[in-house]
């Protein structure tokens, strides 16, 4: 299997299970899908972080809005891998509930993934809402 097809599958299954989770309340299994090594950047659709810790504190924060996903979909759009470094950049189509409200919404996203110890990890996310998405949290 080519670093691609590695990666690509680590995408599908770890990286997407823990999104799915995430809009269902449990951040968890998205705190294994991140680096806690620097450097670590999120420029979230809704809540930015520079560093690990308030990577996690965002993460906790989003958890406690979400819950009851009903759909959650990727379209990825562009996908490489060079080394231990990799990136995506894709559409998360998700519909679930945000602070008790159901809200359906269409996510731009850019990763950036560092293989940490062997093992995929997202270092850096980019995400904005497309203009006819609900606004989220």
């Amino acid at each position: 299997m080519s670093d691609r097809e590695e990666f690509l599958e680590w995408f599908n299954t770890t990286w997407r299970a823990a999104e799915v989770a995430l809009h269902n309340g449990d951040a968890e299994p998205r705190f294994q899908t991140w680096s806690e090594r620097a450097p670590v950047t999120l420029f979230g659709a809704w809540l930015t972080a520079k560093d690990p810790v308030g990577v996690r504190e965002v993460f906790l924060r989003l958890a406690q809005s979400f819950s009851q996903a009903i759909s959650s979909d990727i379209d990825l759009i562009a996908a490489d891998v060079s080394g231990d470094l990799a990136y995506t950049v894709h559409r998360e189509i998700t519909s679930t509930t945000v602070d008790a409200a159901q809200r359906a919404y269409v996510l731009r996203v850019t990763q950036v993934y560092r293989r940490d110890d062997g093992v995929w990890k997202v270092v850096h996310r980019h995400a904005d809402e497309e203009a006819d998405s609900q606004a989220g949290p």
